[in-house]
């Protein structure tokens, strides 16, 4: 594997996750209290306690993001 290709394949992965990102905040900030309801009722859980989660999952997706693919990328753009 060539620098290049590894610049490609790590640049695309960012451009993916960060589109998954913020396509899954729209979709939770938009139906928020309906997800939560629905969630609560599944996991049995408080709509309060799913916001919450929903908040912990986008903050751990966004550092994994930042750390596996941002980072390496630009690790590889400034080799």
């Amino acid at each position: 594997m060539t620098q290049e290709f590894l610049t490609t394949v790590f640049g695309w992965m960012t451009v993916l996750n960060l589109a998954l990102l913020v396509f899954t905040t729209l979709m939770i900030v938009v139906s928020q209290d309906w997800a939560a309801k629905i969630h609560g009722r599944m996991f049995q859980i408080e709509p309060g306690d799913a916001k919450r989660a929903y908040f912990r999952y986008l903050a751990n997706y966004k550092i994994l993001t930042i750390v596996f693919c941002l980072m390496p990328w630009l690790a590889l753009k400034l080799a």
